[in-house]
């Protein structure tokens, strides 16, 4: 297992970051290595955010010594979407496949989760999000086309988007975290604008299906204070509750959203006007 830990930052230290220290405390470089499991703790609600990337055999989600646990999900649920090709995930036993886009949810006190790729020549991608769970809830697949889905934006204003609410409150039970995914129209470059905070939920983006040559400028910090990152394909964004995350590509592409916090409403959010922002 490859990992990595990120502290909490207070919005008025963020304000004095440089590019490089801006990109070391939000940024996620790496999720997907070749027959490895790699993860990121941040300390902002607890949330681990992960890639598996499975292409000679099985590779089992272990614990490891931050969590103080006998088992990865002993305190914890998890979240799964496959961006990569057909990929298998086996939980205690029981054989869940996920196709392109499909998303699979396990409940706390699973203990044993084992990713495998159908072919090694097209091997799978598991992006996971992990949060902390006070119950247990029943494992779930939800295909692509069982979302709860939405189309938002306008193509006059190049933010038309499809979101997919895959494990989201109403569709899967869990007791924090909430994933979907969304996928910008041809011709859309522009994600959550008019953007928003959400001070009770902190946030992951995921941003996928980027073209080689293409990138994606996300914007974070306070409305009044923000920052940007570049990002590229299969890299990351930790959101604070505090920060407004938004983003503008090159090009169309897709990104996963992974929230958890106090409050599983998906509404639950403080518009933030364009004139705003500073």
């Amino acid at each position: 297992m490859i990992s990595d830990f990120r502290y909490s930052a207070h919005p008025d230290d963020v304000q004095l970051y440089a590019t490089e220290k801006l990109r070391k405390e939000f940024l996620i470089e790496t999720l997907f290595v070749a027959d490895q499991i790699s993860v990121v703790y941040s300390l902002g609600d607890r949330f681990i955010v992960g890639g598996v990337l499975p292409k000679l055999g099985q590779l089992k989600l272990e614990t490891y010594e931050p969590l103080k646990s006998e088992f990865f999900l002993e305190r914890r649920e998890i979240g799964i979407i496959n961006v990569g090709n057909t990929g298998k995930v086996i939980a205690d036993g029981e054989e869940y496949t996920l196709d392109h886009k499909d998303a699979l949810y396990l409940g706390r006190g699973t203990k044993e989760v084992v990713f495998e790729s159908v072919n090694e020549n097209a091997p799978s991608k598991f992006y996971f999000n992990s949060s902390l769970a006070h119950k247990s809830y029943s494992s779930v697949l939800i295909k692509k086309e069982k979302a709860v889905q939405t189309t938002m934006g306008s193509s006059e204003n190049s933010n038309l988007r499809n979101i997919h609410k895959l494990i989201i409150h109403g569709l899967v039970d869990t007791c924090q975290l909430q994933m979907g995914l969304t996928e910008l129209l041809e011709g859309s470059v522009w994600n959550t604008m008019p953007p928003h905070t959400h001070n009770r939920r902190s946030e992951v983006y995921f941003y996928f299906d980027v073209a080689e040559d293409k990138s994606v400028c996300h914007f974070m910090g306070k409305p009044q204070e923000t920052r940007h990152l570049w990002v590229r394909n299969d890299q990351a964004v930790i959101s604070p509750a505090w920060s407004i995350h938004a983003g503008v590509g090159t090009s169309s592409y897709s990104f996963i959203w992974g929230m958890a916090g106090e409050n599983h409403d998906y509404s639950d959010m403080d518009m933030v006007s364009i004139s705003e922002l500073k």
